[in-house]
């Protein structure tokens, strides 16, 4: 979904609430129609950003369209078939790709508790139904079921690595001499450009985030017989993220001129061990610290020094210092679309020498440095040219192959293939998912081989680590664990949902006189939207009517127009039943309006079977429409009476509405209050009777302490705290991160009083936004210095 942003605000714009009578609502438009104008006439950024027009059709979204959009985020158009179900434009903008999944929860929590999720209705743009949940759910949306089910994928290409490789590659399209071209190049040309440093996330002074970092003071000037210094970090995760363990230093000529172990500040949770060879053991006796090996650091460099790593952001990221002067060897031999070659390939396919042994404790961050600083001398010894030649793709792919214990095949064809699943798409840029779960929930995704999976004690953990790994992963799977609803309990809430929106979508009217046109009365209502029922109430001393729209929207617009007006002589009444279901309905409406799905859209009543011919005969009067939404009726397949406009921005959106309910066209309408997801989920929910006002729906006796913890707000506490918590952690992705929601449900067996789909799971989907260009490195992360 893709929430309404401007620049790189961290916050959501605030939703300009519309007032309910008409002639308010013009109002408020009148007084905002010139920053809407403003911001209509604003040359639109390139970022990536969802098709709207596409999803007009569609309320549900299967896993393995869901995969095919994963996938496309993952590699773009030039790799993977596009999506059969939407548009993603400017794919080379995203950066990054979230899945957060609230297991447990359904499209019933998100509607009972709609007015705590505050963040998620107002910033996700997009919203989906889901079919029912398997027994991985989380296989099922990366395409490992879909892989399974399939076989292996067929081979296309048989035998080892052909030896006349070199003589057949075309050395112009490789991207290092796209880059450097083929002659030799200085010392100076290697060096990282500040732009380049921005691109890539190397800590630089002014960022916000580096407030606190530490100038190494080498202001000297560079020229191609600076001193070059190998550099290389070894890291351990702790309760504040990744911490540095250990620092080495390696001068040319392979002199190691610092090696350092360093204590962390903070509580470690996990050494590391298989990637940093640090122990507890080792790091006991240990009492130098962050700041001191920062000292030592800066006093060793040269004015001119040229710091050399692979993956150096990430380094200097974890000694929390800046230097100006930079080459990183994972972007120095630069690979096909933006990804990187690791360092233990690079060592073995240049140099012909193997580190980081399988039969050795992690790795030698003296040995790292010095193959860092040996590889960047060779660069410029031999030139691009001589790099270009050993067709280091070609043996990357072989090598990955060889790794995984399968025969060669065709790379392209495998992606194009429909069965190849995210993991797959991920490795074949050399990066890996992130998966950040509770011990207990970890499932098949976690033993997956191209995933790197943190599992944690609680749900607070789970936050905590989020925070501070998914930005150093292109592609991250949150999983939070909430206690579902019982099966009987979630049976009573479809019942009491069902209600509420029929009681929601139902008016009372009066008093009218005894002698009142009964026949003009129903022409005056039927007038707003589709009649489900109305009756005459005598109850009272004079008589009332009872009307019950189809829409939300018919309902509103009759409360908005004929409430106060007079009818023979009497004013009138227009108002909703007042039950505990519709106590808080003002409130519901307003947000309903400011939901970021509804920005946009309008409802109109009173067209004809000819009203789309005759809104695309008028392109000028509607400027920014997206969509036409007719909906027809189930039972006869003809088109009804009511629709949806959708608009490109909520200006174009009311001058609109103004132009089709004036004199010419005199249709009734008003801004939407309900996506079509709604109405599928409502028609989906159990049939029940119409219960009489005010009565009060009553429990089975088994279920009343259920029930009453759920009026003691518990579960809707928790919707209020993890909703904002959510939200928070949405708002510090970076720019150009796609981000999803999944509310995956649950399904049970065997339960004769409820269906085998206790709640139907459902899928939020939107952009953060992004407002500058970034040059095409999707997916360089950290897995790459590995």
């Amino acid at each position: 979904m893709e929430p309404e942003r401007e620049g790189t605000e961290r916050h959501p714009r605030k939703v300009r609430k519309r007032r309910q009578a008409p002639n308010k609502l013009v109002g408020a438009a009148e007084a905002m129609k010139a920053s809407w104008d403003l911001e209509e006439s604003q040359p639109e950024a390139k970022k990536a950003r969802l098709s709207t027009i596409l999803f007009t059709d569609n309320c549900e979204v299967t896993h393995d369209q869901l995969c095919e959009l994963l996938k496309y985020a993952v590699l773009g158009k030039s790799n993977v078939p596009k999506p059969s179900w939407c548009q993603l434009f400017h794919q080379n903008h995203l950066n990054n790709v979230v899945v957060f999944v609230l297991q447990g929860m359904s499209q019933l929590h998100f509607y009972r508790f709609y007015l705590e999720f505050g963040c998620l209705r107002k910033a996700f743009r997009h919203k989906f139904r889901l079919p029912p949940p398997s027994s991985d759910f989380l296989a099922d949306i990366v395409g490992l079921q879909t892989k399974q089910r399939a076989g292996d994928l067929p081979k296309t290409m048989e035998g080892p690595l052909p030896s006349n490789a070199k003589a057949t590659i075309n050395l112009q399209n490789d991207p290092i001499i796209q880059k450097y071209g083929c002659k030799k190049v200085g010392l100076t040309r290697c060096l990282l450009t500040k732009e380049e440093m921005r691109t890539f996330h190397f800590p630089l002074q002014g960022f916000p985030e580096c407030e606190n970092f530490l100038l190494t003071k080498c202001n000297g000037s560079i020229a191609d017989n600076s001193p070059l210094f190998g550099l290389d970090c070894e890291m351990c995760l702790t309760s504040k993220g990744r911490e540095l363990t250990r620092i080495s230093l390696v001068a040319e000529g392979g002199c190691c001129v610092m090696d350092e172990l360093v204590k962390p500040e903070n509580k470690i949770l996990d050494y590391l061990t298989s990637f940093s060879g640090i122990t507890k053991k080792i790091l006991n006796p240990v009492t130098t610290k962050l700041k001191d090996v920062q000292r030592q650091l800066k006093a060793l460099l040269p004015p001119d020094a040229v710091l050399v790593g692979h993956s150096l952001d990430l380094d200097l990221r974890a000694l929390k210092m800046i230097h100006p002067y930079v080459i990183d060897t994972s972007l120095l031999y630069v690979r096909e679309q933006g990804r990187r070659f690791k360092l233990k390939f690079l060592a073995k396919a240049i140099l012909g020498k193997d580190i980081q042994c399988p039969d050795r404790l992690g790795h030698d961050a003296t040995e790292d440095a010095r193959i860092i600083l040996e590889l960047a001398q060779y660069f410029l010894k031999y030139g691009p040219k001589k790099i270009a030649e050993l067709n280091l793709e070609a043996l990357a792919n072989h090598q990955e192959i060889q790794a995984a214990g399968q025969e060669p095949r065709n790379t392209t064809e495998i992606l194009q293939h429909p069965n190849t699943s995210v993991l797959e798409c991920l490795d074949s840029v050399g990066q890996k998912l992130l998966f950040l779960t509770r011990e207990t929930d970890a499932g098949e995704l976690a033993s997956s081989r191209n995933c790197q999976t943190i599992k944690c004690l609680s749900n607070k953990e789970v936050l905590e680590q989020a925070r501070v790994e998914i930005p150093l992963f292109p592609f991250s799977i949150v999983q939070f664990s909430f206690k579902a609803f019982s099966p009987i309990l979630t049976e009573e809430m479809n019942k009491r949902m069902r209600i509420k929106w029929t009681e929601i979508s139902t008016v009372y009217a009066g008093p009218f006189s005894k002698n009142c046109n009964l026949r003009a009365l129903k022409r005056l209502f039927k007038s707003f939207g589709p009649v489900q029922s109305m009756t005459f109430v005598l109850e009272t001393r004079q008589p009332h009517l009872c009307i019950q729209y189809e829409v939300l929207e018919a309902a509103q617009l009759a409360i908005e127009s004929l409430d106060g007006i007079l009818v023979d002589g009497t004013c009138i009444k227009v108002q909703r039943p007042v039950t505990e279901l519709t106590l808080d309905c003002e409130t519901l409406v307003n947000e309903l309006e400011g939901d970021s799905e509804n920005q946009g859209s309008i409802y109109l009543f009173g067209v004809s079977e000819t009203f789309k011919e005759q809104l695309l005969q008028e392109p000028r009067l509607f400027l920014g429409l997206e969509a036409v939404i007719l909906p027809k009726d189930l039972k006869n397949g003809k088109q009804k009476k009511y629709c949806f406009l959708k608009f490109k921005s909520f200006g174009s959106a009311q001058r609109a509405l103004n132009i089709l309910t004036g004199k010419d066209w005199k249709l009734k309408g008003r801004h939407a209050l309900t996506p079509r997801h709604l109405h599928a989920w409502l028609r989906g929910l159990p049939p029940e009777s119409r219960r009489p006002a005010g009565l009060r729906v009553v429990p089975p006796p088994f279920e009343q302490e259920a029930l009453q913890t759920l009026k003691l707000d518990h579960p809707k506490i928790a919707a209020w705290r993890w909703g904002r918590k959510i939200g928070k952690l949405y708002n510090s992705l970076c720019p150009g991160t796609l981000c999803l929601i999944l509310l995956p449900g649950t399904k049970r067996y065997g339960l004769e009083r409820v269906s085998l789909q206790d709640s139907v799971p459902w899928i939020l989907l939107m952009f953060r936004s992004i407002m500058r260009t970034y040059m095409n490195h999707l997916f360089n992360s950290h897995s790459s210095k590995r």
